[in-house]
């Protein structure tokens, strides 16, 4: 719903629709990614409005407009929107413990195998090298797609059974091949939003990606981020790196921290940490915060700042050792995929359904589980906060350090 605000004598109708009109007219001429189908369809809306006023027997003031952009410009300073409706973002999280109201979930439909690339090789363990040189540019297996499409869909059940408004990306064609000034390289897939899309507050920052096989992934969740921009929400892109060979020499480059340092100050601070970990990938594999003071930290890739929370008085807490089988295929991930959890709120969290030991673990902290079982789409990368992207929790924004 449209409210508008006008500031001069008359009828507040007519006003309205000379208002409404007018913005109509520059959106049709001003949108360049417009069909022409759509174009058509803003200019019927145009005649719509301009019979309302004709019927009224204000004909020289329609005609005038409409006559240019010019008069709808000197139009907008007389009516404008009620600014409290800009206030409400469609996009609001501080955290990712907040009560869940909107999650956008990934998509594994049309996963393919990204080329086996200098980063490809440094992120995932030496025993799935072979697949990727072998497969590299082609589909995943497609029985295995197939059930990970249903166990998603399932997952996106349950989370709407709980209240929750879901989201998804586009389904996109990732075997297509493209090419760069720096390198080559087929796409990968839309499955993991919470790599792509970071929500600080009411912005969504589009993450530039670290592997050449999801340079074009943001594809997928452009429509997604355009409504929410368009509802109010802000959109920032960060700087895309080139991808040349010469800049994979570390895991995080520290002009992106910078970047993000400054971009967030002076509301928000970035801090550094660290893990031991050879073959980094999901850092909520490793480190998950999933309360006010309270920390899952993987026993294996120790956290080399976690004196910076103990000392906060924050709650680190070791999660047992996985009981995903040996022989289960996880060619970009590790077992501790277990600990990926996604919290609803700060007493419900989405577990896998198979992984009984950290069922117990919640259950002493006092939080219920809600056992789902994504093990295929596991194979493809990431669990369930990994398939996730929080677009709105119900809270406001705290700190957690002293």
């Amino acid at each position: 719903m449209l409210r508008v605000r006008c500031v001069r004598g008359g009828s507040r109708g007519a006003e309205a629709v000379h208002y409404i009109g007018s913005m109509v007219y520059l959106l049709c001429r001003q949108q360049t990614d417009f069909s022409s189908e759509q174009k058509q369809v803003c200019f019927v809306l145009t005649e719509v409005l301009l019979s309302f006023q004709l019927s009224k027997g204000l004909v020289g003031w329609v005609q005038r407009t409409f006559q240019s952009t010019q008069a709808a410009a000197a139009t907008q300073k007389d009516c404008t929107a009620d600014e409290t409706i800009l206030q409400d973002s469609p996009v609001c999280s501080y955290n990712e413990w907040d009560p869940l109201e909107e999650v956008i979930v990934g998509r594994p439909e049309n996963a393919s195998v990204p080329p086996f690339t200098v980063e490809v090789k440094a992120n995932t363990y030496e025993k799935h090298w072979p697949f990727y040189q072998n497969y590299g540019g082609q589909r995943f297996p497609h029985e295995h797609v197939k059930i990970a499409v249903q166990e998603i869909e399932e997952m996106c059940n349950i989370l709407r059974h709980e209240g929750v408004i879901v989201q998804r990306p586009e389904v996109i064609d990732w075997s297509v091949q493209y090419k760069t000034p720096d390198f080559e390289s087929t796409g990968l897939y839309a499955a993991m939003p919470r790599d792509i899309l970071l929500v600080v507050g009411n912005e969504i920052i589009e993450a530039p990606m670290a592997w050449r096989s999801r340079f074009f992934e943001y594809r997928a969740y452009r429509p997604l981020i355009k409504d929410y921009f368009r509802r109010g929400a802000k959109w920032t892109t960060a700087p895309k790196p080139t991808m040349a060979d010469e800049l994979y020499d570390q895991v995080t480059n520290y002009l992106g921290i910078e970047w993000m340092r400054r971009h967030l100050a002076p509301e928000y601070k970035v801090h550094v940490i660290s893990f031991k970990d050879p073959n980094p990938m999901h850092i909520d594999a490793t480190f998950n915060i999933i309360g006010p003071g309270l920390v899952l930290s993987n026993p294996d890739r120790p956290c080399h700042q976690i004196d910076l929370f103990k000392k906060a008085g924050w709650t680190v807490v070791i999660p047992p050792t996985p009981l995903i089988p040996d022989d289960h295929p996880l060619w970009m991930s590790s077992k501790w995929l277990s600990m990926n959890v996604l919290m609803l709120d700060e007493k419900r969290v989405m577990v896998d359904a198979n992984e009984t030991s950290i069922h117990k673990m919640f259950e002493k902290l006092g939080i219920s589980t809600i056992k789902v079982s994504i093990r295929h789409a596991n194979s493809l990368g990431g669990g369930f906060h990994c398939w996730t992207c929080d677009v709105r929790r119900r809270g406001t924004l705290q700190s957690y350090f002293r």
